[in-house]
């Protein structure tokens, strides 16, 4: 985004016991570092306790002292949006449509946070999604159903992988508010190895998946856990 220092995007979603949770990422490290703060400090509480929380909290933690203008208004941003999209979500559980919680990025010295594709699970490097051949992908993909299948085609179209897991984890999640009247395909783990990903963050190549993948997250996939690679990163292990 034009202007911006960095780019946050951040996730949340409902636990059975109505308790909201987040999940954060940065391509900054001072505001990655920023994020885990409120996610650390607000994710488990009920939503009342969210929304109670003012802005001025952060004078109280001399925040405001040690960040510049700019980051000091996205620091406020992030906590903002969070408390909306608790409510939000809070509202939505009632009608009982669920907790899927759409992400969005913020930017830090914007007043208003930017809608993006939905962005859902922080990437995980160290996830133990663990390492498959194309081939051996291909051969255990008859446990996949009719979203999986479209993910992994639509993957293997537009990234062309030399290496391409689509595991099916949703059975792992069959508490949540989200899976709940789905049809069972909401949760996956992917690794994904392609050139496609050379010269992008880690952010940047999370984001091309989610944007690749937008259809079927805004028509009931719930969350995504990648681990993104190059062939030289891998090769390099």
């Amino acid at each position: 985004v034009e202007g911006c220092v960095s780019q946050v995007w951040v996730r949340a979603y409902l636990d059975e016991d109505k308790n909201v949770f987040y999940q954060a990422d940065s391509d900054s490290v001072l505001t990655k570092g920023l994020a885990a703060l409120l996610v650390n400090g607000l994710s488990g509480r009920p939503v009342p306790e969210v929304l109670k929380i003012s802005p001025d909290f952060a004078v109280r933690l001399g925040l405001q002292q040690s960040l510049t203008p700019s980051r000091n208004n996205g620091f406020l941003n992030m906590l903002k949006l969070m408390q909306r999209k608790a409510l939000e979500l809070l509202i939505e559980a009632k009608k009982g449509s669920g907790s899927s919680g759409n992400g969005q990025i913020v930017n830090d010295n914007s007043e208003k946070p930017v809608e993006s594709s939905s962005l859902d699970s922080k990437a995980d490097e160290n996830s133990g999604v663990g390492s498959s051949s194309l081939k051996g992908s291909e051969e255990s993909s008859g446990g996949l159903g009719s979203r999986g299948m479209r993910i992994k085609e639509k993957l293997e179209r537009e990234l062309s992988p030399i290496e391409l897991k689509v595991e099916d984890v949703s059975y792992q999640h069959a508490g949540h508010a989200g899976v709940r009247g789905s049809d069972g395909e909401t949760h996956f783990n992917l690794k994904i190895v392609s050139k496609e990903f050379e010269g992008k963050s880690l952010v940047k190549r999370h984001r091309l998946v989610y944007g690749l993948l937008d259809q079927e997250l805004q028509s009931g996939l719930h969350a995504l856990s990648i681990v993104a690679k190059t062939p030289s990163e891998v090769e390099a292990k």
